[in-house]
C-alpha cells in the first residue's frame, strides 16, 4: 500500500475546458409575466437568427414585497391594508455571441416594463 496514490480529480480542469469563453448573460425582471416572456421571445429570435447558441429561459425564484399600511389616519391599529407587489426574473445566457449577435441585441426595442441587465 505504500506506493499507491490517491488520483487527483481533473473534473474543475475539463469544466473549464468545456465552458465557454464568450458569454452574455442577460437578466430580465418584470412585474408582470406577459411582458417579461414576450422579452423573453424577442431576445431569443434576435439571438437564434445570428446562429448563437442560446440557454434559457430559466425562470428566477419571484420576488414578493409586502407592504403594510394602516387602514385609519390616526388610531385603530387593528385594521390595515397588506399591498404586495412580485417581481418575476428570468435569465438567459448567449453562448459564443458574434459581433452580428451584438448588434441585433442592441437594435431590440424592448417594453418599458422590463428591466435588462446585461453582463459579459
Amino acid at each position: 500500500v505504500g506506493g499507491s496514490e490517491v488520483p487527483t480529480s481533473s473534473v474543475s480542469v475539463e469544466a473549464d475546458k468545456a465552458a465557454p469563453k464568450q458569454k452574455i448573460r442577460i437578466k430580465l425582471r418584470s412585474y408582470w409575466v406577459p411582458l417579461i416572456e414576450d422579452s423573453c421571445k424577442q431576445i431569443l429570435d434576435a439571438a437564434r437568427t445570428t446562429n448563437a447558441k442560446t440557454m434559457g429561459p430559466v425562470p428566477l425564484p419571484t420576488k414578493k414585497r409586502i407592504y403594510c399600511v394602516l387602514k385609519s389616519p390616526h388610531v385603530h391599529k387593528d385594521a390595515r391594508f397588506h399591498f404586495e407587489i412580485r417581481t418575476h426574473q428570468r435569465l438567459i445566457d448567449i453562448l459564443y455571441p458574434t459581433a452580428q449577435t451584438i448588434d441585433s441585441l442592441m437594435q431590440l426595442d424592448l417594453p418599458a416594463g422590463v428591466d435588462v441587465e446585461v453582463k459579459l
